[in-house]
């Protein structure tokens, strides 16, 4: 069940349940996950650690390691394409041409054996079928776009010559070289210092409005979202637990984890305070709660959160995995 949205519907993921092979046998990962991005949307996929947001990423491209992760059921729509129904062959045509993926780590992405500009222009042939020549100056293109200084000179350069952040850029450049419809960002900025992360922040936002592309936006940092994204999708152990627009979510939360992220968010004039932080751990994939995922972790927990919740609709537009939306007042941002 997906929050509706005013735009055309570039990507849906409806009932996407994956799985992956654990000592335990097929653990569930992500649990009937459903949500969709709209053309020209900034969407935030957000979760701590575990909470299957980055599994989802993967799995709209395929990306899944081979014998240790499946799709069991459920489907990925890019425009009227079925995702999960394409071959291998179809994916490749698919990934970097229509959808592509900026990961969280550019050193475990980017060859170390190959200059930057070249692993650019590999992708720019594969897709366009352009001469060597066309396709390297594609790729001196795109890192003048993104902000590398002296584009021309720093594309004849390995990656280890790049710093964190040019590297990352370096990644932009390369996802954006075919000028995809669809952009996912997983943790982009996650390793980087804070004024990086605001300048990768920022050309993210430049780069789709300039190319028109969605971008779903993978990352455990509110403060991210607040941002960039327009809705925000929040995961917990496998599950969609609310989603809604932005302002919505940071003003009006509708479940109790939502509430324990946004309270956990470091603010300006607390210095000397203890930050805030959600008690407990996310359950293993083996192990869920039978009833409420959030239940034992939750300061809100009543007999009824034995069972579990379904997704609904607390308020228009606003979803809500919680048996308690409806008579809890539960505290926004600060």
């Amino acid at each position: 069940m997906s929050a509706p949205t005013a735009t055309t519907t570039l990507l849906a993921v409806d009932d996407l349940r994956v799985e992956f092979a654990t000592d335990h046998g097929w653990s569930t990962v992500v649990a009937g996950t459903s949500f969709s991005v709209g053309e020209r949307e900034i969407v935030g996929l957000v979760g701590e650690s575990g909470s299957g947001k980055t599994v989802t990423g993967l799995s709209v491209l395929g990306l899944l390691p081979r014998g240790v992760g499946r799709v069991a059921s459920g489907s990925v729509t890019l425009g009227d394409r079925d995702l999960l129904g394409l071959s291998e062959r179809e994916l490749r045509s698919v990934r970097g041409n229509e959808v592509a993926m900026v990961f969280q780590e550019p050193m475990t992405s980017l060859n170390p054996a190959f200059r930057v500009g070249d692993q650019i222009a590999e992708a720019v042939r594969l897709h366009r079928g352009v001469s060597r020549r066309a396709a390297r100056d594609r790729a001196v293109e795109v890192l003048d776009l993104v902000g590398i200084p002296h584009a021309r000179r720093r594309a004849d350069e390995y990656p280890h010559e790049f710093s964190g952040g040019m590297r990352q850029r370096a990644m932009i450049a390369m996802a954006v070289s075919c000028e995809p419809r669809l952009l996912i960002a997983d943790e982009p900025t996650t390793a980087l210092d804070v004024t990086i992360q605001a300048q990768v922040l920022e050309l993210l936002a430049g780069m789709q409005q300039e190319l028109g592309m969605s971008v779903l936006l993978v990352t455990h940092d509110l403060g991210v979202v607040a941002e960039v994204c327009e809705r925000v999708v929040v995961m917990y152990a496998g599950q969609v637990v609310e989603q809604t627009d932005a302002v919505e979510l940071f003003d009006h939360p509708r479940h109790p984890y939502t509430e324990g992220l946004l309270a956990a968010m470091p603010q300006l004039g607390s210095r000397g305070q203890r930050l805030s932080s959600i008690p407990g751990r996310t359950p293993e994939p083996w192990g869920m709660p039978q009833g409420c995922r959030f239940a034992p972790r939750c300061g809100y927990a009543v007999d009824a959160c034995g069972e579990p919740p379904p997704l609904v609709t607390a308020r228009s537009g606003h979803l809500s995995r919680c048996h308690r939306h409806d008579e809890l007042t539960l505290r926004g941002a600060r």
